[in-house]
Parts: structure tokens; sequence; C-alpha cells
């Protein structure tokens, strides 16, 4: 009983974050990182049709994926770890059921109500404990699937009413002078990407598009760059490159402890927002909410402007999506050190072991 309760401490929603993290990393980085690549090469390249299918399945996954990451940051028993991801699944809201008895998997779910959905689960797994012993095997999974996957059924359409009214919050900003409007949402989305609501789900919901999309994204690139730059000594290689090619949210967790960590990021945001108002450059809906991932946001910012593909084009492209990140967050976190210190690089340690 005792050691049970330890594990209910006050890391308890660092612990689940940490597993949102991971998950979200895992069964997303993939097609983030293939995805565009092997829609370009399909009309040339038949087997990419394979990696297209792959890629899409483990996105659908994620709840599950989710589920299973959020276990294992308590190290619970095998029984106890599918049961949860089974039951994140569920609660997620990513399948629904069709006419004909059988699943329908749409998008990723609600990432929030997946979260909240493997916490139940994993604080009702450690409440009971060892309480069944040879009976865990019939109790367990039947517990949390029905019973932590039901209350995920429960609370799905409250807590998708969060995502949809930040959506409507957003549509407001559309309506601004461009260059106001693309610091707003460039702001607002730099910040969005490292907190659980999904940055593509609520640019879709609104139909976010043109130079607010275009903005939108910038945010998601200035966060990137941003936090990759950020715990580049704290963190490995491929940990800090993951936050540009697939997602800034594996800083969630960090960023929940410490909001102040993303002000250098915000600062980075404004003015790539403010030159998308400026030079009008665009996106589309889907677009919106990548950034970097999957080279989404460039690629579709070159085929919405005028004369499409050209040096110029390219060169503009690469300066804002890639070179003007870098730059700026360099210098935005060398200011908020030097002259106040209260970003370190610590602040921005990931540890996936």
């Amino acid at each position: 009983m005792n050691t049970t309760s330890k594990r209910f401490d006050r890391q308890f929603g660092i612990h689940v974050l940490n597993g949102l993290s991971i998950g979200i990393l895992v069964a997303l980085i993939p097609g983030a990182l293939l995805g565009e690549l092997a829609k370009a090469l399909l009309p040339y390249f038949s087997p990419a049709q394979h990696i297209i299918d792959s890629t899409a399945l483990a996105m659908r996954l994620l709840p599950m994926v989710i589920g299973v990451a959020v276990a294992m940051q308590f190290k619970t028993s095998p029984i106890e770890t599918t049961s949860i991801g089974l039951a994140t699944v569920v609660g997620s809201g990513v399948a629904s059921r069709t006419d004909t008895a059988g699943y329908l998997f749409v998008g990723t779910g609600d990432v929030i109500n997946a979260g909240l959905t493997a916490a139940i689960a994993t604080a009702l797994v450690l409440w009971i404990g060892n309480r069944f012993k040879t009976y865990t095997v019939l109790v367990i999974p039947t517990l949390i699937i029905v019973g932590a996957g039901g209350i995920g059924v429960l609370t799905y359409p409250y807590v998708t009413k969060i995502t949809a009214s930040i959506g409507q919050l957003i549509t407001h900003f559309t309506v601004l002078q461009p260059v106001l409007m693309g610091i707003t949402l460039a702001v607002t989305f730099s910040v969005l990407i490292v907190s659980p609501l999904s940055t593509v789900g609520i640019a879709t919901a609104i139909s976010l598009s043109g130079i607010a999309a275009g903005a939108a994204n910038l945010g998601v690139c200035a966060a990137g760059f941003g936090l990759a730059i950020a715990g580049w000594q704290a963190n490995s290689r491929g940990t800090s490159i993951a936050h540009f090619l697939g997602s800034p949210k594996i800083q969630m967790a960090n960023f929940i402890r410490n909001p102040i960590m993303i002000l250098p990021v915000m600062c980075s945001a404004a003015v790539l927002g403010g030159l998308a108002g400026v030079l009008g450059v665009e996106g589309t809906p889907f677009s919106a909410g990548f950034g970097m991932s999957g080279l989404i946001g460039p690629i579709n910012a070159l085929h919405l402007m005028a004369g499409g593909w050209t040096w110029g084009n390219i060169s503009i492209v690469f300066g804002l999506f890639i070179a003007l990140p870098i730059l700026l967050c360099l210098f935005f976190h060398h200011v908020f050190r030097r002259f106040r210190p209260w970003t370190n690089h610590e602040q921005y340690r990931l540890d996936f072991d």
C-alpha cells in the first residue's frame, strides 16, 4: 500500500505530460519526416504508398501510444499498461461506430481528452494496486477499459469545447490589419504548439487560411527552432532536431512546469508573424499548425506564392522558415539570458530514457 501511495505524488501530472509528449513524438514524427516526401515520390515510385499508409496508421493510433507511454512513466505491468492504452483509445474520440457495426478512425482524436483518460486510467490502476492478486488479469482490463474509457467518453464532448472556444477567439484575430494579425497569430500558435491543444485541429476547425495560416505556421517554426536552440546544450542532437522536424510539443511538460521559458520564442514569433503580414506569406488550414514538420509549411507557402517555385520565392521561404527563426532565436535567447536571467539550458532538458 505504501509503495502505491508514493506513486501519487506531486509529480503525477508531470509524468502524465511526459508520457503525452513521448506518445505524440513517436506517433507523429514518421509522418512529419516522410509524409510529404512520400506523396511527392508516389507518381514515380509506387512503394511510397506503403510509407503513406504506415505513417497515417501510426497517426490514427496516437491515443494508444499516448496511453502506453503514460503508463510506462509509472512502471506499470504489461496488463496494466495495455489496459491503459486501450482505455485511452476509447476515451479519445478517435474512433466512431459506423452503421455496419464497424469503427471508423478519423484524425488523432482529441489529445487533451486522450491525456485526461490516460491520467484517469493510470490513477485507477495505482489505486487498485495488488488488491485483486490472482484475479488481476480478469479485473484490471475490464475495469480500466470500460470504467476509465467510459469516463473519457463522458468528458469528451465537454473537453472538445475548450478547443472550439479557443478557435472562436483566434477567429477574431483574422480580421485585424495584416501585420498586427500576423504578430498575434504567430505568437498565439507559438504557445499553443507546446500546449496539449492541437494547432492543426484548431486551424482546420476555423478554416485558417491565407496570411493568417502563413503567420501561424511561422509561429510554430519559431517554437520548433527556438526550443531546439534553447535546449541544445542539455539535450541530445536527435532530441533537439526533433523539435523542428517533429513537434515542439515534446516540451509540453517543461512548459507547463515553467511557462516563462517560452518568452524568447514568443518574441521571435512576433517578428516572423509581422513579416508574414508584410510579405504576404500564405498557408492552408492543414499547413497552419505544422511549422517545419515534413516541410509542410514551406512547401505550401511556395505553392501559394505568385510565380510558384522561383529562386526568389525559394530564397524568401528559406529565410522566413529556416534562417530567420534560427537567428532570431539565438538573439532573443541571448538577450533573455544575459540581461534578464529568466531562462537556462536545464529548463529545456528532456529525458526519454
